[in-house]
């Protein structure tokens, strides 16, 4: 990798004075498990890397009845996994954190870091750019081997799907976000914190160049039920061809409101409002589930390789909420 300079401050505020305006110039440095794979491939050539490691105030994981469960941005997976109060509350966001399979990683690798890795997008990491075209504008993924791509959201430009194993489970659970820049700090919902990148400038997510994630906060889950289903081509260290997180407000046996969003089929993480719809107001059975599931794909467009992962998709939120109507067993 190209030489470059290190920082390691102590501060939030010094961490924002080392980043520069513009991407590309500075990058983070949390756990590394993404961002050490990306400058050895020179996929960044950063000037400066500004390690966050000592920066007490994005560590530290809580959990109140009143407010709900507190993640700093330095939280590892393993912190997560091991919380009992998390365990118990939120099972979806368990279940997609223990789908993380490597145990190292599972130690190193951060709730920020998770929420913010750049995409597994074959393309991409073999340097054909984000969106990935040739000479002539024309995209490499539409007509190439894109059997791990989107089939929502793929309109174009952008084709790659978003890899965060937390995201759907955390935007289930109205998770917002807290960014500190130099203007202060900053709140967003979960949602809104992942963008459909139009060039190459842009970056798959709402955080500015001079901005860093400091803590996810997670509402009180009283009442809701959820669960994660992800599908996989093995067990092995991999992320999910497919995943599913559910969130049911119950009231009794009924579904008050629901939430499914579904991770692996998009460039962002995929909101499905027509499975919510045909969930509200009624009681969790096999074939409701079903419905859900064929509502969460009513709009997918598979490419020329990817089809297959419509069925997934379709499964796997039926499959979750029937896990969800079970308190995520």
């Amino acid at each position: 990798m190209d030489a470059f300079e290190y920082a390691s401050p102590t501060t939030k505020e010094q961490a924002v004075a080392l980043l520069a305006g513009e991407w590309g110039s500075t990058e983070l440095l949390a756990g590394g498990t993404d961002l050490l794979s990306l400058m050895k491939d020179y996929l960044v050539t950063p000037k400066r890397v500004v390690n966050i490691k000592s920066v007490q105030e994005l560590k530290g994981l809580r959990y109140t009845a009143g407010s709900g469960l507190r993640l700093g941005a330095l939280v590892t997976i393993a912190e997560l996994v091991e919380h009992p109060q998390a365990r118990k509350e939120y099972p979806a966001l368990i279940q997609a954190a223990e789908g993380i399979a490597s145990p190292q990683i599972r130690s190193l690798g951060t709730v920020g870091g998770d929420l913010c890795q750049r995409p597994r997008c074959w393309y991409f990491r073999n340097g054909f750019g984000l969106l990935a075209k040739d000479e002539q504008g024309g995209s490499l993924v539409a007509d190439g081997d894109n059997r791990y791509h989107a089939i929502l959201g793929n309109s174009g430009p952008a084709y790659f799907v978003n890899p965060s194993s937390l995201a759907p489970a955390l935007i289930a659970l109205g998770a917002k976000v807290q960014l500190f820049g130099p203007g202060g700090a900053r709140e967003l919902s979960l949602d809104r914190f992942f963008v459909i990148p139009k060039t190459e400038q842009d970056r798959e997510y709402a955080l500015k160049p001079n901005e860093i994630l400091l803590e996810v906060l997670v509402p009180p889950a009283t009442k809701v039920r959820s669960a994660t289903y992800e599908v996989r081509q093995k067990e092995a260290l991999d992320w999910p061809l497919v995943a599913a997180a559910v969130a049911l407000n119950l009231d009794g046996n009924k579904i008050r409101t629901a939430r499914v969003v579904l991770g692996h089929v998009a460039p962002i993480p995929w909101k499905a409002p027509e499975a919510e719809k045909v969930l509200a107001g009624k009681t969790v059975t096999e074939d409701l589930a079903a419905e859900a599931g064929q509502a969460a794909v009513s709009q997918a467009s598979p490419l020329s390789r990817n089809a297959y992962k419509v069925q997934l998709a379709r499964v796997a939120v039926k499959r979750a909420v029937l896990q969800a109507a079970q308190g995520g067993v």
